[in-house]
């Protein structure tokens, strides 16, 4: 039976039993401090259990997306390894609110399972609370007496608290639950032993299918319980571990949830499935993640550094490290499976193949960006486990920190290696760090004195720069040690920075006093300006005034934000929206969605479109107070980062060119812009790219240097009548005498690979050499040290060299003589690397060492010549 069969009788089943069915939440939860995904069929009911809304049915089923990675539910380490573990998954499930209970509820399980899919009778065990006395719970014998007819009283369990007493938390609504098990095992197995034994015992083949909760009880603050004034219930089927019952398959990973993701991984790899068992756990390992992390990011969560992102991050990480380490995948594959796992889950979550595009696109990117490093991590851990035969907490946070390894990652790899980690010592370096972020953010804040009365600060800058006010508050904070004198005032024409703007700067004076205001925040929604002193006179009245100049350096900067982002829409299409934005007085930067690099052509066309703008002279128009609903009809854009409430400020430049909510200041008119100039594009995050511009003066200086910086160009090639002709010959000419310089070298180095080969010594079956070379770099050594080590076999070879004051040496052995004689290059290096003040490092069978006392290269190589008359 295909998996969407199977799914979708599940939801015919319940429909025809009264029950609405619902969609899927979504993975990602944005509403729940206490959640970042949805981990299970209940957590989009959470308020209909609490009793925070009213449910639209009393009666519901769905199929809910499910992620579990961390916290309670940590299956993340299992998954791929065992057979029935993911992180996302689907839980089939339906649910009572005050109507149904347990009759009902293990009626229906039972007929679905054993009438509909017809699963066999005899291999299914249920279990049932067993009570606690210290709870005051008697056991359920009431569900016990409805299964007894049912499934025969030999294969009930009694089990405890732990097994089959559901809690949402350490408050709120509980009850017993009642699980439903299928023994998978063959005949053979089943006959030799009950299954009965092996509940609830983490055997692979006998597992629980379908949970089934009665919430009865609310569990108080206190800790006691008290019986809910209506009973209700909340099943959870996982859909992958129900396939494989159907299917009587030996792991979910084997059924047609999965097979057709693993066939693409084999397909890519071009490594059988079955192959072996490190190979297969690879693939198990890149078919789940690839869900999790697909429907993850289609649900709205990038894979980035922190919380949510990082957690996503993590597991498509650990995917690509197995595709690399396991399955040869040293290119980016991931992304590659998007389009079988849309086609597959298309009927009943089309979300993924609406955005099949983007999450491909994101995936990608990710994997390119990981694959640039992982390569040079894994070599760098190879080393640690060579040199040290241990993973030590510094260096574990060194891998985690430089090349973004998660502390897993290097445990497994340790862990497959037969080695140590120190996650002590990992812990504590993490902490450092942490403890070094949190004092460079650290704000100690006073009390305020309260020096007069006033509700809240109106802000008068949309309309006026200077205005008559009164000192409200006083408070001095210390950042980074340095003292902060701030100020509220009752009213002001600073604007506090948010929304990308920066704050405005100032003065505050009067006749007694003149004090700079350095910088407006906010801290919540009060306006705080940020003062070089206190005033003497904190009760008189003081004329606030901005710094003009730069104020209209912002608001030409912010309204050439808005043109540039109505830009960039037309030109690259309508799926660039704002990720991020910084308006300065010196320039302004803006962040959007979108996947490559604009061409220089989108670049002349976006800067075009704004400068025609701002020759339009376009009039701001302005809503100060418009329902949001209003504005959203009339297609106007949010901002990223933005805080709305039910009215809002929307800034027109034409409507049909720019309609956008926005706090921040404008011009009046576009024109006053005077001129735009792109001056960068880069990328800063998979699919988000950036944009810097110049406005005004600061574009019209920008263009001068570029003008005086050609202008100096043309001088050092002497005024050619084609400077780009000119230039590129040039460049020619560079890389041909570039090439002329590496010819001779390589010519130099072959004649000098040769008088070494002359000198290679075979003694007792080992050749060995120990020479100084000249003017020769640790590259070169490298080179010729390897090129040796291909021609002789049981080589010893010690090179060392001088160049440009600094000394090197190298040191490589033949594989025979590391793995049989136990010889090590690193060992050797280190020691003679003190006689060159330096020191050294590589692999067992090459190691090089670098010092600054050049001098000491010939008793190093004595040293050599002495060691290799201990071995021979």
């Amino acid at each position: 039976m295909e998996p969407s069969v199977i799914r979708q009788q599940f939801l015919d089943f319940f429909a025809a039993r009264g029950h609405q069915i619902v969609p899927s939440a979504p993975l990602v939860i944005k509403n729940d401090p206490t959640l970042m995904f949805t981990n299970a069929g209940m957590n989009q009911f959470k308020d209909y259990f609490l009793g925070n809304e009213i449910p639209t049915s009393r009666r519901i089923a769905d199929t809910q997306k499910c992620l579990r990675v961390s916290g309670k539910h940590n299956d993340l380490e299992e998954v791929g390894i065992d057979t029935y573990h993911h992180t996302m998954f689907e839980m089939l499930g339906n649910w009572s609110f005050g109507d149904y209970f347990k009759q009902e509820a293990i009626a229906w399980a039972w007929e679905l399972l054993t009438e509909v899919y017809q699963l066999p009778k005899e291999r299914i065990y249920v279990t049932v609370f067993a009570g606690d006395p210290k709870e005051g719970l008697d056991p359920d014998t009431e569900s016990a007496s409805i299964w007894e007819p049912l499934v025969g009283k030999e294969r009930i369990l009694y089990c405890s608290k732990k097994d089959n007493f559901w809690e949402m938390g350490d408050t709120g609504p509980c009850g017993p639950c009642s699980e439903l098990h299928i023994d998978l095992r063959s005949e053979a197995e089943r006959n030799a032993s009950s299954g009965i034994d092996l509940v609830n015992n983490d055997h692979p083949q006998v597992i629980e299918i379908w949970n089934l909760v009665f919430i009865q009880f609310n569990r108080k603050a206190d800790g006691s319980l008290e019986n809910l004034p209506d009973k209700h219930v909340d099943t959870g089927m996982g859909f992958e571990r129900l396939c494989r019952a159907i299917e009587l398959k030996n792991s979910n990973y084997d059924t047609g949830v999965f097979r057709p993701l693993i066939q693409k991984v084999s397909e890519l790899s071009g490594v059988p499935y079955g192959h072996s068992e490190q190979t297969d756990i690879a693939m198990r390992v890149v078919a789940d993640h690839v869900r999790a992390v697909s429907f993850a990011i289609a649900d709205g969560q990038l894979p980035s550094n922190n919380k949510a992102g990082y957690v996503i991050r993590r597991i498509l990480r650990r995917a690509i490290r197995y595709g690399y380490q396991f399955l040869g995948l040293r290119a980016p594959f991931m992304h590659q499976i998007t389009l079988v796992l849309c086609k597959q889950f298309d009927p009943v979550f089309p979300e993924l193949g609406q955005q099949q595009s983007f999450v491909s696109k994101v995936i990608q990117e990710e994997e390119v960006s990981f694959l640039r490093t992982l390569d040079q991590g894994l070599k760098r851990l190879e080393q640690t486990l060579v040199q040290e035969k241990k993973v030590s907490g510094k260096a574990a946070f060194e891998l985690y920190d430089t090349y973004g390894f998660p502390f897993d990652l290097t445990s497994l790899i340790a862990r497959e290696n037969h080695l140590p980690v120190d996650e002590q010592g990992f812990e504590q370096e993490l902490e450092k760090q942490k403890e070094r972020s949190r004092a460079a953010a650290s704000v100690d804040k006073s009390d305020w004195q309260i020096i007069r009365q006033a509700d809240k600060t109106d802000f008068i800058g949309y309309d006026e720069e200077e205005a008559e006010v009164q000192i409200c508050r006083i408070r001095i904070s210390t950042l980074k040690k340095e003292k902060l004198y701030e100020l509220v005032l009752d009213r002001t024409p600073f604007y506090a920075e948010s929304g990308g703007q920066v704050g405005d700067t100032g003065w505050l004076e009067n006749i007694h006093e003149r004090i700079q205001v350095l910088n407006t925040v906010k801290e919540n929604d009060l306006i705080i300006h940020q003062v070089d002193r206190l005033p003497e006179f904190s009760d008189k009245s003081f004329r606030a005034v901005i710094d003009r100049e730069r104020r209209h350096c912002i608001m030409a900067n912010h309204s050439a934000t808005h043109l540039l982002h109505a830009a960039l829409r037309r030109v690259l299409g309508d799926h660039v929206s704002q990720k991020g934005s910084l308006v300065a007085p010196d320039g302004l930067r803006f962040d959007f969605s979108h996947f490559s690099k604009m061409s220089d052509a989108e670049l002349l066309q976006v800067e075009d479109l704004v400068n025609e703008q701002i020759r339009r002279n376009i009039s701001k128009g302005e809503e100060r107070k418009m329902p949001i609903e209003q504005a959203k009809a009339l297609g106007a854009m949010a901002l990223f980062g933005e805080k709305y409430g039910n009215e809002v400020r929307v800034i027109t430049f034409d409507p049909a060119y720019s309609i956008e909510l926005c706090g921040g200041t404008h011009v009046s008119q576009t024109g006053m812009i005077g001129w735009f100039k792109l001056v960068s594009e880069t990328a800063v995050a998979a699919g988000v790219r950036r944009v810097e511009a110049l406005t005004g003066a600061q574009a019209i200086r920008y263009q001068r240097d570029q003008e005086q910086m050609l202008g100096t160009l043309k001088e050092l090639l002497r005024n050619p009548a084609d400077t780009e002709r000119s230039l590129r010959q040039l460049i020619d000419e560079n890389a041909q005498l570039r090439k002329a310089a590496e010819q001779a070298r390589a010519e130099a180095l072959s004649a000098v690979k040769s008088k070494l080969e002359s000198q290679v010594k075979l003694q007792n079956g080992l050749h060995t050499l120990v020479a100084e070379l000249k003017d020769t770099g640790a590259d070169e050594l490298k080179q010729l040290s390897f090129e040796l080590r291909q021609k002789f076999d049981n080589l010893i070879l010690i090179l060392g060299s001088a160049l440009d004051g600094k000394a090197y040496l190298s040191v490589i052995l033949s594989d025979h003589l590391v793995q049989d004689r136990k010889l090590n290059a690193v060992d050797l290096v280190r020691q003679l690397g003190k006689t060159i003040e330096g020191g050294g490092g590589g692999q067992a069978f090459f190691a090089t060492a670098g010092g600054k006392k050049p001098e000491g290269i010939p008793d190093a190589l004595r040293q050599a010549e002495a060691y290799l008359a201990q071995i021979i």
